[in-house]
């Protein structure tokens, strides 16, 4: 038998554009399994020259799955740059923005995209494993799902004025102050979308019961945790330190965002465009970690809000109080954000100081450059922009939450396709679809993610009307 090479394109229900090639020796078993992340964007380039204020605008455009996380990262910077800390109610309103956004993307994640490969089978049949067959197995599960979705929608639309590419938070603060009747608006959709979460809890769980061989096999393996706490290592998605611990648990730092890059560097390799972020000073691959929810509950010792205090407890015992490893529980991790989303939605609007209009700080003490780093749906995302004195941006640095986990995606997929593909010559879709659901465990956002390392390779055709090449411009 000669070497074999399997390729998985497009990699299907996530966002952006990616492929896996699983290479098979001359035995007919599996050698290796790339992640490919073949596509490139170039908003760091790009965004030189530009005012530091244009950026909550621009960079939402990164992406139209999470642009209210870039936006608000990038109006952070922004605050940090232009030395313009906002007032506590625009803080308020900002990190009740940011809830509606972890609402929607969690919610949209489970079920939409990774709840067809649960709650119809990894080996259904592919033109029903979607939201369509979900409809068709559940309709009324589906239909809350939907409503969840839009509830987390309308909390941007109400205070961003759109749902995709809000135009709300600026540096010094927000530009719009919440009314009462659009908190009451709010707090009307609460009941029924917490509802919907805690029975996608039960779901999962009894999912993980009924699967527990599968999710002890399936891209296992330890690596480091990482993201956004306030004190007492309480879970964090809107401000506050970075804390990293290791695979057994342990801390192995706590620092300022603004300081990240004494601690992180960024690994390549020459088949993917997207970067290996990983921890100085264990060096590369010894210092890798993950971000997103498996990676901030393990990281975390409590959360601030009653019931998703009590999963997060019940979550930290499905491995006897180790971190927990398994790729599948990045699921049963999203719900449990998703809970505390919604209950802390009802505790920003409690808050006397919602309804304020001090949502604005115009004073300004500009500095060379700025940090903003926020919890994003899938991890922790890192806006770094160096600005002149006309307050133009001259340099820009994005790490973004996907791209820290690359790593522990690419090790998933081999891993997965080292556990299901018994050989060459008995490969089945519901095999391959397992090794997408590596991928889709992890909710990327790879068109957030890719970004240049050195110079990009360009081949440019040209044709005549006949379609005959007339010449070849290449760049190396």
């Amino acid at each position: 038998m000669v070497a074999q090479k399997i390729t998985i394109e497009p990699v299907t229900r996530i966002e952006g554009h990616a492929k896996v090639t699983v290479r098979m020796n001359a035995a007919g078993k599996v050698d290796h399994a790339y992640l490919h992340v073949n596509e490139f964007r170039g908003f760091e380039k790009f965004c030189e020259g530009r005012m530091v204020f244009e950026m909550p605008l621009i960079t939402p455009r990164i992406c139209g799955i999470c642009p209210v996380s870039h936006h608000l990262a990038s109006a952070k910077a922004g605050d940090d740059v232009l030395g313009a800390p906002p007032p506590r109610p625009a803080n308020l309103l900002r990190e009740l923005m940011h809830m509606g956004q972890i609402v929607q993307s969690h919610g949209m994640h489970f079920f939409e995209l990774a709840g067809p490969d649960l709650l119809l089978g990894f080996d259904s049949d592919p033109a029903l494993r979607n939201v369509v067959g979900l409809l068709q197995a559940n309709p009324d599960l589906t239909v809350k799902a939907v409503q969840l979705r839009k509830w987390g929608q309308e909390i941007i639309h109400i205070l961003g004025g759109r749902r995709v590419h809000p135009n709300f938070a600026i540096p010094g603060g927000v530009n719009k102050a919440l009314t009462k009747a659009e908190r009451e608006t709010i707090l009307a959709g609460y009941d029924d979308a917490l509802a919907t979460t805690m029975a996608a809890i039960k779901i999962m769980q009894g999912w993980a019961e009924a699967n527990m061989e599968d999710i002890n096999k399936f891209g296992v393996f330890p690596t480091g945790y990482f993201g956004l706490v306030k004190p007492g290592n309480t879970l964090e998605l809107y401000d506050g330190e970075i804390r990293l611990t290791s695979s057994t648990g342990k801390e192995l730092e706590k620092f300022d965002p603004r300081n990240y890059l004494d601690y992180i560097a960024e690994h390549v390799e020459n088949w993917s465009y997207l970067k290996f972020p990983y921890y100085k000073k264990l060096g590369y691959p010894g210092g890798v970690y993950r971000v997103g929810p498996l990676g901030r509950l393990n990281n975390s010792d409590r959360m601030a809000t009653p019931l998703a205090d009590a999963e997060l407890k019940k979550f930290k015992q499905l491995n006897g109080g180790k971190p927990v490893e398994n790729t599948l529980h990045y699921h049963t991790a999203r719900l449990i954000e998703t809970v505390y989303a919604i209950e802390n939605v009802k505790v920003l609007l409690e808050d006397p100081d919602i309804l304020s209009n001090d949502i604005l700080n115009t004073c300004r003490d500009p500095k060379p450059y700025g940090v903003g780093v926020i919890e994003a749906p899938r991890g922790t995302l890192i806006h770094h922009y160096w600005m002149n004195e006309n307050q133009q941006i001259e340099k820009v640095n994005l790490i973004v939450s996907t791209g820290h986990n690359n790593w522990a995606m690419s090790e998933a997929v081999d891993s997965v396709a080292k556990t299901y593909i018994p050989d060459a010559n008995h490969v089945t879709e519901g095999m391959l679809n397992r090794v997408e659901a590596a991928i889709r465990a992890h909710d990327p956002c790879l068109s957030c993610s890719t970004h240049a390392v050195g110079q990009m390779p360009i081949v440019l055709e040209i044709r005549d009307s006949a379609d005959q090449l007339v010449n070849t411009i290449t760049r190396d």
